[in-house]
């Protein structure tokens, strides 16, 4: 098995032992990248820095970007009687390994595909729970499982006073990139069907699935939980904002870098593809930004407000959350076969 997380080594020190390798002896050539630890270039004046990809925070595309994918790694892969679970480490960018689980259903030859991004601060820990892998596969689709940018593992090379909303620009975008190169590597694999991929995403994940399907025609089919959205109301009332720090995320240049990644902007345009958005009051993200969001759907999207935890949990128990996307990905939908929802009220998008 390959041990898929880099040491957990103090970036200081590392710093520290680069530089007094290279001082005694006039080397200026870059140094080999380490392969367990992180991967450090030298500027011009003998400065040791960790390397990082030319890529476009204010770009959903691709196209703005250099990153190359290197040959993916498996770590673990474990077959039980209704799921076959693989972990594999997959790298497009300098000192930013993915753990990326590859969830299948027993039985069910090319599944459709359905990416799985909880928001922030979420880690990998559902995607290693048996009975999770077993619900999400439950309804035939493959449930591909991975964490954003700046959470968990991702967050082991960069400084301390950096996270996802201090960087939320470079969050939102560098993920969405990264959706749309998990989606290529999936390509390769022939054992997906990649003409039925959907995404579920919540709260920050929900508006990365809005940004990256209006960047990639591949995702047909977007299941969006509290999805975070209308930036200057949601950066101004959101309780996931330390209050210390709220005013500069809501200075003028801060929101400008924001304007390209606003998923109210890009949702109308996502008329084409199966939605359904969940709203539930109780879960504290503000009602202006998510009424903002419910305005902006497509005619096409279901809109379901819930009261309160309680009544959404009643809806969803049982593996019922995964029902939806994954009918919605059948190559012919059966509305007997659907799953009843209950729920406070179902409002119209607009």
């Amino acid at each position: 098995m390959i041990y898929l997380h880099s040491y957990r080594i103090h970036i200081a020190v590392v710093l520290l032992f680069f530089l007094s390798a290279f001082s005694a002896g006039a080397q200026e050539q870059k140094p080999a990248a380490p392969q367990l630890g992180p991967q450090i270039a030298l500027t011009s004046s003998g400065e040791a820095t960790l390397l990082r990809a030319k890529e476009s925070f204010s770009s959903l595309s691709l196209k703005d970007s250099d990153l190359h994918a290197e040959p993916p790694l498996l770590g673990e892969k474990e077959e039980t009687k209704t799921f076959v679970r693989e972990l594999w480490q997959v790298r497009w960018r300098p000192n930013d390994p993915i753990d990326l689980y590859v969830i299948r259903p027993v039985g069910v030859k090319n599944p459709p595909v359905v990416l799985y991004l909880y928001g922030f601060p979420s880690e990998t820990d559902r995607f290693k729970d048996d009975r999770y892998c077993q619900r999400v596969t439950q309804n035939g689709a493959a449930a591909i499982g991975f964490v954003s940018a700046f959470t968990g593992h991702r967050d082991e090379y960069r400084p301390p006073k950096q996270w996802f909303i201090s960087e939320l620009p470079e969050s939102l975008a560098t993920t969405v990139h990264d959706v749309q190169m998990i989606l290529n590597y999936l390509d390769t694999r022939g054992d997906l069907d990649m003409s039925r991929v959907g995404m579920f995403g919540q709260g920050s994940g929900g508006a990365i699935a809005i940004l990256a399907a209006a960047a990639d025609s591949r995702l047909k089919a977007l299941d969006l939980l509290d999805p975070w959205g209308d930036w200057p109301e949601w950066l101004a009332k959101a309780p996931m904002v330390p209050d210390k720090e709220r005013a500069d995320y809501l200075k003028a240049d801060f929101l400008k870098r924001l304007e390209p990644l606003e998923p109210v902007y890009f949702l109308p345009e996502l008329q084409s593809r199966s939605m359904r958005i969940q709203f539930v009051d109780d879960n504290g993200e503000p009602k202006e930004a998510s009424s903002k969001l419910s305005a902006a759907a497509p005619a096409v999207a279901k809109v379901i407000q819930y009261h309160d935890g309680l009544q959404f949990r009643s809806a969803v128990s049982g593996g019922g959350l995964f029902v939806w996307i994954a009918n919605e990905l059948k190559p012919q939908r059966d509305s007997k076969t659907e799953s009843k929802e209950i729920t406070a009220q179902t409002k119209p998008a607009r």
